[in-house]
């Protein structure tokens, strides 16, 4: 109670256990305040839509845009500008107060009863009672579920606002955002009722993923192979960083023909394998690594820099000039680029910049990896991948990937990676495959033995593919020779991992820390219903996975 702040949202927290005095992502305690507060307005308005809910009746979208934005905005490395989080503050309680009207006359959580106060100053004074450890004497099984379905809904808001960003909505996600924040105010909850909760939250993880890949492979086609370069070529640039593809695209439409490359950066990555999004010639290849090596990668280069979703971190005095954001990124002092109301975007400021900067000097000599392997592509192969299977050729398949990070022990990926045998093939997605993506891995059975899916949404690809090949071989998804390895650090992570153990999927290796949310019951019902294991050695693991089913 006498920190400055409290958060354990992410895996880097601070020695494993919350950060109390500043965030390790770069959030102030400001900042932490006025999004547990935020959150707080979410629960609000949230008990007051569930019962209008289970009456039958649909929210209003834009009350839905709101929450679902509100959730993201407060989703790690994504906003940190204490304006914006007062403005949607003063938003939250307009919505609140209106959605009021139209709910029952009952009992309602105290979040619901709260008015918000007028100031900044207030607000911030106000924050303690929204808290996570305020409830002093809250069982902490429950506290960590609760945790878990909050954590599972920010993540799901990410992919939600992607798709509903390209005019993809499902009734039955957004009803779930109400429904999972009423859960984590409402007393009269067990911790069973919490525990079908929070699969709850992975079946919506499921369905909104699926959702997302709808939009993204009917508005931009499905992936398909393609070679990208990841060495800088002469001239002007923009870097895009983030996950929204639609921000690309109204990007590569607008620098067409003015001697601008585009590159990508981070999971945009994947981008380069949808044909709508390659069509671009512009569109040159990729600039640098993961996200959290954006500080020194972007240190003074002679362009710009957009980020359309998370991760950022706090931009060097080097680059601030030159980096932009939009969509729900914010820093403050950093140039945000909004959207109009019919949701085009005006980028003339970061082209104007980009050209004034006049780029790179020298070209480099070509380096490209592969991308382009979801679902579509990867199951046109199955006859191939079966018939290896049988054969002997392909005797294992292992899933490595997701979220990146700079705390030690993220070797583990790279050193597991270089030690699966020549006879496996490694699926990999997020941002995680940069970790290894560079590595020549070769081929087996005429197929790459390293497979980009996509994005850390692309988890839905991977269950795909994977419940396609059990469907083949007539048998389920736990019994086929599959490994997965997640490495996890932010909260889509979390909605990853939740609908995979929603699906059943057991045996999956956890890294490369625990969550500090998770109470020690909580996690130990996750290993004994899923078999949930932490990684140890990549040695050991992989010894063990090796000895998992052959078909």
């Amino acid at each position: 109670m006498e920190n400055l702040m409290f958060c354990y949202q992410c895996e880097q927290t601070f020695g494993g256990k919350g950060c109390t005095k500043s965030g390790v992502c770069g959030k102030i305690p400001e900042i932490a305040n006025l999004q547990d507060l935020l959150i707080y307005q979410l629960k609000g308005i949230s008990c007051y839509a569930r019962p209008l809910i289970e009456a039958g009746k649909n929210i209003d979208k834009d009350i839905v845009k709101f929450v679902e934005n509100c959730l993201f905005t407060t989703l790690t490395n994504v906003n940190f500008d204490a304006e914006a989080h007062v403005r949607l503050l003063k938003e939250s309680q307009r919505i609140k107060e209106a959605i009021r009207e139209q709910a029952p006359e009952g009992e309602y959580a105290q979040a619901a009863a709260y008015t918000l106060s007028e100031t900044k100053e207030d607000m911030l004074k106000d924050s303690i009672i929204a808290g996570i450890m305020y409830d002093q004497n809250l069982d902490e099984d429950i506290r960590s579920l609760r945790s878990t379905v909050l954590y599972g809904l920010k993540g799901i808001s990410a992919y939600g606002h992607q798709a509903r960003f390209i005019g993809y909505q499902d009734d039955e996600v957004d009803h779930m955002y109400f429904l999972g924040l009423e859960a984590t105010t409402n007393d009269k909850l067990t911790l069973e009722d919490m525990i079908r909760m929070t699969m709850r939250i992975g079946e919506t993880s499921v369905q909104v993923m699926k959702l997302l890949d709808e939009a993204n492979t009917t508005r931009f086609q499905n992936p398909s192979p393609h070679k990208v370069n990841v060495n800088r070529k002469k001239g002007p640039f923009i870097i895009v960083s983030g996950h929204d593809l639609h921000d690309l695209e109204m990007l590569l439409e607008q620098t067409k023909g003015k001697g601008i490359n585009i590159y990508t950066h981070g999971e945009m990555l994947p981008s380069h394998g949808y044909p709508e999004l390659k069509k671009y010639k512009h569109l040159v290849g990729n600039f640098g690594s993961a996200w959290q090596n954006q500080q020194k990668e972007f240190d003074g280069i002679p362009g710009c820099i957009l980020m359309t979703t998370n991760c950022l971190m706090k931009p060097r005095d080097t680059y601030k000039d030159r980096i932009f954001t939009t969509s729900v990124v914010g820093w403050d002092g950093v140039t945000h680029i909004g959207a109009k109301e019919d949701g085009s975007k005006d980028f003339h400021e970061v082209i104007e910049k980009a050209l004034e900067l006049g780029g790179f000097p020298e070209e480099e000599d070509k380096q490209e990896i592969l991308v382009g392997f979801g679902h579509h592509e990867t199951l046109s192969h199955a006859e191939d991948i079966v018939k290896a299977v049988k054969d002997g050729a392909i005797r294992h398949f292992f899933l490595i990937g997701g979220c990146d990070g700079a705390r030690p022990g993220r070797s583990y990926y790279t050193d597991f990676a270089q030690m699966v045998p020549k006879d496996c093939v490694i699926l990999t997605l997020a941002c995680g495959k940069y970790r290894f993506n560079k590595l020549d891995f070769g081929t087996v059975a005429g197929l790459p033995r390293l497979l980009d899916v996509g994005q850390c949404n692309d988890a839905y690809s991977a269950i795909r593919i994977a419940t396609a090949l059990a469907d083949v071989f007539e048998t389920d998804v736990n019994s086929l020779p599959l490994t997965i390895v997640l490495s996890w650090y932010e909260q889509k992570a979390v909605a990853d991992l939740l609908a995979l153990l929603s699906l059943g999927i057991k045996g999956m290796y956890l890294g490369p820390s625990l969550p500090a949310f998770l109470s020690p019951d909580v996690f130990q019902y996750l290993v004994d219903t899923f078999n949930i294991k932490p990684i140890s050695t990549p040695e050991d693991d992989l010894k063990a996975a090796l000895k998992q089913a052959v078909l």
